[in-house]
């Protein structure tokens, strides 16, 4: 592709994302809850790092679940503008390779968020950052990855909705990214999101699916969940 024909998509982010100072809500803490909380095992005395941390939901949702040592990164300066006040102190606008880089501010984590981010690199940058992530990791240290799932034939819509969006990954293929960058994949799960009546119907239609099919994927839903952990060895 020539000049003319190359697109930077990542300059107008902000207007195809039309960003907003998010609002936290209860709906919002369930969702986390099951997202983050419960299978990274989280306690308050953890410190976070979320890295691709967007206008600060999650930010505003550890502040809320009592989590005093957080930080998100996102390389977008103009996030700065729309970060709820009360956790503005706990973001920087920086690009992750700078800040680990620079060290990390010298700070180390207990987990690592990486929600709808890990797409956005290609495979071998996205080795390359889980690789420089194990430095800023402290023993018994998980990270939690976030991506559209493409072993389920409803992740399409996920993952070809947006332009930046550089790799695809199923269950098994993060596996092996993990094992390449020297973690490893302690569980997967299924992100059931919508209307309780909506995931009651999903999951009826997938358990059919799964008896009808050769081939049925791990996973159904449109997003999965991996929880990582350092590999050891």
């Amino acid at each position: 592709m020539d000049e003319r024909g190359k697109q930077d998509f990542q300059a107008t982010y902000g207007l195809f994302k039309d960003y907003a100072t998010p609002q936290l809500a209860a709906k919002h803490m369930r969702r986390l809850d099951a997202q983050f909380w419960t299978p990274a095992a989280c306690t308050a005395d953890m410190a976070v790092l979320e890295v691709g941390c967007g206008t600060g939901l999650f930010l505003a949702y550890l502040h809320e679940k009592g989590v005093a040592d957080f930080l998100g990164i996102d390389r977008d300066a103009a996030l700065s503008a729309h970060v709820p006040a009360i956790v503005a102190g706990n973001f920087r606008a920086v690009d992750v390779w700078e800040f680990l880089d620079a060290g990390a501010e010298g700070r180390t984590f207990d987990r690592i968020a990486l929600f709808d981010v890990l797409e956005h690199f290609l495979p071998a940058d996205g080795a390359r950052l889980l690789e420089r992530l194990v430095a800023v990791l402290r023993p018994g240290g998980r990270m939690v990855i976030k991506v559209p799932n493409m072993a389920s034939p409803w992740g399409a819509t996920y993952q070809y909705g947006d332009l930046t969006h550089a790799a695809a990954y199923t269950p098994d293929s993060l596996r092996q990214l993990a094992v390449a960058a020297g973690w490893r994949v302690s569980a997967v799960h299924s992100l059931d999101e919508g209307s309780p009546l909506r995931r009651m119907t999903d999951g009826l239609l997938h358990r059919v699916l799964s008896r009808l099919l050769l081939t049925p994927p791990e996973i159904w839903s449109a997003n999965f969940l991996a929880v990582l952990e350092r590999r050891e060895g």
